[in-house]
């Protein structure tokens, strides 16, 4: 789940902008997607004052995935209206090495409302959506077609990275993100700038490859939103992607906005790998600390869980071998 407070237009923007470009992760065709999930924490600052922090939990089975995020940020910010806190869940499938989500949630709270999202999607179309307080009539609608083709925020930068040879390659920059997080709808477009070496105070040390990033707004925003057009007008963005022990996945560890009035930055300062090993076919699942044990088991299912530095349990459901033959 993702922790971030904002006013609700600008909420879901900074959100994609620091959870899709934050709290991306990257699938390859390979199937080592059991073999490492990432539990990373970030810092955002802005004018180089330290104004909020995100982590994030990412678990990938065999065959499903599961994202969690939380987030605050304020102070400073509040010039671009935004202060608050929110949560955020997405779940799917994973098909031919590529991330499929079907399930998104969110929920923005600020001192002015609270905002809530659910959506259900299918082959990448939000089929089902609920959304409290219902869009005002001062935005750009959003259009039945605005509604196809599109990711959540959390699966947003879903990259692929080559299907051989090294993991950190160009081609991973090479994409649009078309992203729909209920509210608003708007591209990311990234291309490759450079490639780069970073050090977390905590897990990763080691090479990244750098991602430019353009953001265009779509439909759901109002043009005279503060964020909206601090990111529409910036063009000296980037991200920073680094890659996901035992697997052969991207996650953002960086992500920074130059721009005349302040410059704004999302960086990893944890960024580790909880090794969770299940047999093929075992779906993951992220718990909340107070609703499971280190260790359950339910008829022939034993849960195996994993508590992540971030307070969240990483659990996996792993069938019970069975008894020797004598």
């Amino acid at each position: 789940m993702i922790r971030l407070v904002f006013k609700r237009g600008a909420q879901a923007t900074i959100l994609a902008a620091g959870s899709a470009l934050a709290l991306i992760t990257a699938t390859t065709g390979d199937r080592a997607h059991g073999e490492g999930n990432l539990d990373a924490s970030y810092t955002i600052s802005f004018a180089r004052i330290p104004v909020g922090e995100i982590t994030a939990t990412a678990v990938f089975g065999q065959s499903e995935y599961a994202i969690s995020a939380r987030a605050r940020a304020g102070g400073v910010m509040k010039v671009l209206s935004v202060d608050g806190e929110g949560s955020f869940t997405t779940r799917g499938t994973i098909k031919d090495g590529h991330l499929v989500p079907t399930n998104f949630a969110s929920k923005i709270v600020s001192s002015t409302e609270t905002s809530d999202v659910t959506m259900a999607l299918d082959k990448g179309d939000a089929r089902e959506l609920a959304v409290t307080p219902p869009p005002s009539q001062d935005r750009v609608p959003v259009t039945a077609a605005n509604r196809r083709a599109i990711v959540d925020p959390l699966t947003a930068a879903l990259f692929s990275a080559a299907t051989a040879g090294e993991t950190l390659s160009q081609e991973a920059c090479r994409r649009t993100l078309p992203i729909f997080d209920g509210h608003q709808r708007y591209d990311f477009k990234l291309a490759f700038k450079r490639m780069d070496k970073v050090t977390a105070e905590k897990g990763y040390a080691g090479p990244v490859v750098v991602c430019s990033v353009s953001y265009e707004p779509i439909a759901g925003h109002r043009a005279s939103m503060p964020l909206v057009k601090y990111l529409s007008e910036n063009r000296d963005m980037e991200m920073a992607l680094a890659p996901i022990a035992g697997t052969r996945l991207l996650a953002p560890f960086k992500l920074s906005v130059v721009s005349m009035l302040a410059n704004l930055t999302i960086e990893a300062n944890r960024f580790e790998t909880i090794m969770v090993h299940a047999p093929e076919g075992t779906p993951p699942n992220i718990a909340q600390p107070s609703d499971i044990s280190p260790t359950r088991r339910d008829g022939d299912v034993e849960r195996r869980c994993v508590r992540a530095a971030n307070g969240i349990v990483l659990c996996q459901e792993v069938p019970k071998p069975a008894p020797e033959r004598r």
